[in-house]
């Protein structure tokens, strides 16, 4: 039944690892937990003179490098000076070089949010007009790449490993203290251990790459790694490491000195692992807890505690049933895992999943503030997804139970049938020394009749037979090993069969395996959820963006482009409006034509009429004054009310062409 079994759990593994992989393959650049929410000036704005500095303001504090804040000029050339520095709260800003031409430029940023994951964007604005710029805004994403797709999976690999370590020792030693001897849970406990090192060693180094360029080239650039060395999410790296340092002295104990200890040595011993290891696991969720979503935002002082405790709790529940597992499948017979021993873990794993269900409701009113962004982010949406996967893992976790309870029922059976087994041995051990002492003297008697068949013989032949019956009595003894061995294999495989055979333990087997299977996609939501913008933080910064964006248009930020085809030589264009407050009342007004690639060119006349149809009013002319090459002004622009006015733009190219195209606009 093994030699069945075991195929069937490797490719049920490989197919879990592949479901994760694909979900961290769909996950994409990490989503912003900082977010843009106004600028000055304003993205797409046209400004008459060059301004001192360019000032961003971010949804929550962020931190800065050197070249974290960008202008570059229509042919992409830096114009700022100085570093970016914040001017107060969440705004920051850089200074700009004086004389700027008229033309499009383009602010770049990159930062990190105080949650330690990168934000990066782009937006344009102009100085005098609008111009053709070579600089492209699409493509401005952070955590994005290959170095992107490797730190998001070494993040995975460093939950796993943490999974595994902290929770395959807590079943050890709190559940199943035999398996301090069993290889197959040794190895696996210090898989856990390499796999968190060996991550947390690979964050360390893509860090400055992940938040900054994303080069491959630059994750071994020792600049930035002292960088990052410098920063919260370093130091909470350099910690973790440390605190591996004392895990390794930990598993050496638990998996070396321990089982060389008498029984009172093991309960002191016991104790003082247990306490160790304690600090030693909250330790490293605190290097978590310190430098991720716990660390900012709402009451991080209680949000940090309750995000150990909720890492605690899900590696011991989810790193205890992968030691099960493996102790189901490859313990030896000699110590295999005993009904007492799941009966501990499955009291743990239900301690551990209530303070699961205790810290998660908390932690999802923290991230996400409403009922709305359960659906309308993808944090609630993502949050979904997992408290589904938790309820079907809580239900398979009931199915273990039973078979655990009827396990536990058949092991008490068991050891009856062994008491009388032990008597019956007894008795037959008797019956056998009987037929021992019978066999005994048979051959002795034969042993006297050769004696004396021996005794004819010369004394050479005697010598010879001496040898020779040296040599059979080694054989004997060398056959006799052998055929120990092969009875103790023999034995071994047989009782390997009849606890394989045990419909409770396969029943267990079944269950457990669907519950580790079921865990692998749940850790790789979880690690998705790490990476993904709160749910409250998405939806405040989408309310800012609006509030900005209201503001500007109640203070004067109404913009319409129409395309014109006067069917003449240059006829063909595009003419900008921008009217300042668009509000009823006095109103300024500027006027660009630009050509279909984007360059400000003179026309001989342009000419603009509001009309009120639903009112009858108008149209009332506005004829703008030429300001520069493209650009027409008019000062005191009356708009009598408010209402959807339509905008009509007369545009003459030449002495006998010309066009008049229109649009709609809410105004006031």
């Amino acid at each position: 039944m093994t030699s069945t079994i075991a195929p069937r759990v490797r490719t049920l593994v490989l197919l879990l690892v592949a479901a994760a992989g694909l979900l961290l393959a769909g996950a994409g650049p990490v989503s912003a937990h900082a977010a843009l929410t106004g600028s000055d000036p304003r993205q797409g704005a046209v400004v008459d003179k060059a301004p001192q500095q360019v000032s961003l303001t971010f949804s929550e504090k962020v931190a800065l490098s050197d070249d974290s804040l960008r202008v570059l000029d229509p042919k992409g050339k830096r114009v700022d000076r100085g570093d970016p520095a914040g001017t107060g709260g969440t705004t920051y800003a850089v200074k700009l070089h004086g004389g700027l031409p008229d033309g499009t430029y383009t602010v770049t940023y990159q930062v990190v949010s105080e949650d330690s994951h990168p934000v990066a964007g782009a937006y344009t604005f102009s100085i005098g007009a609008p111009s053709q710029t070579s600089v492209s805004v699409d493509g401005q994403t952070a955590g994005g790449g290959v170095v992107g797709v490797l730190y998001g999976f070494g993040r995975y690999v460093s939950y796993a490993g943490f999974i595994v370590l902290v929770g395959g020792a807590a079943f050890v030693l709190g559940c199943w203290r035999r398996g301090t001897a069993v290889r197959s849970v040794q190895r696996l406990v210090v898989s856990g251990w390499l796999a968190l090192t060996a991550a947390t060693l690979g964050l360390l180094l893509m860090r400055g790459s992940y938040t900054g360029s994303g080069k491959v080239g630059d994750i071994f650039d020792l600049d930035l790694l002292g960088q990052v060395l410098q920063t919260k999410t370093g130091a909470a790296l350099v910690s973790r490491l440390l605190l591996l340092a004392a895990a390794a002295l930990f598993i050496a104990v638990l998996f070396g000195a321990y089982d060389k200890r008498d029984d009172e040595e093991k309960r002191d011993l016991t104790f003082g692992l247990a306490i160790g290891g304690t600090v030693v696991a909250a330790g490293l969720a605190a290097s978590w807890a310190m430098s991720e979503h716990a660390s900012t935002g709402l009451q991080p002082g209680l949000a940090m505690p309750v995000d150990v405790l909720h890492l605690l709790a899900v590696a011991g529940w989810l790193g205890g049933l992968t030691a099960l597992l493996v102790a189901l499948y490859r313990a030896p017979a000699e110590t295999p895992v005993d009904a007492a021993a799941v009966r501990r873990f499955s009291q743990l794993a239900f301690g551990s999943v209530l303070t699961l269900v205790a810290t998660g409701v908390y932690q999802s009113w923290r991230q996400l503030g409403s009922w709305s962004a359960f659906t309308g982010t993808r944090y609630g949406q993502l949050l979904l997804i997992k408290i589904g996967l938790v309820v079907l893992l809580v239900g398979i976790a009931w199915i273990s139970r039973r078979w655990t309870a009827r396990l536990a029922e058949s092991g008490v059976a068991e050891s009856a049938v062994t008491e009388s087994d032990v008597a019956e041995a007894d008795a037959g051990k008797v019956t056998a020394d009987e037929a021992e002492k019978e066999h005994v003297a048979t051959g002795a008697g034969a042993s006297t009749t050769a004696k004396g068949a021996s005794g004819a013989g010369s004394a050479s032949g005697a010598g010879d037979a001496s040898g020779a019956g040296s040599a059979g009595a080694d054989g004997d003894s060398e056959r006799a090993a052998q055929l120990a061995r092969q009875r103790a294999a023999i034995d071994t495989a047989r009782r390997k069969r009849e606890r394989d055979a045990d419909p409770n333990r396969f029943g267990l087997r079944r269950s457990v395996l669907a519950e580790a299977g079921v865990a692998v996609v749940l850790l790789a939501v979880t690690t998705m959820l790490t990476s993904t913008e709160p749910g409250r933080t998405e939806e405040q910064a989408a309310a800012a963006t609006s509030s900005a964006t209201a503001d500007a248009n109640a203070a004067g930020a109404l913009t319409l482009d129409m395309s014109f085809d006067t069917g003449g030589e240059d006829g063909k264009g595009v003419v900008r409006i921008d009217l300042d407050p668009a509000r009823p009342g006095s109103n300024e007004m500027h006027v660009y034509v630009l050509r279909p690639n984007g360059r400000a060119f003179d026309i001989p006349e342009v000419k603009i009429a509001f009309t009120l149809e639903s009112q009858d009013i108008g149209p009332l002319p506005v004829v703008p004054d030429h300001i520069s090459t493209g650009h027409w002004s008019a000062s005191g622009v009356q708009i009598p009310m408010a209402g959807e006015w339509k905008v009509a733009v007369t545009v003459r190219t030449s002495d006998i062409d010309q066009a008049t195209v229109s649009k709609n606009a809410q105004i006031g």
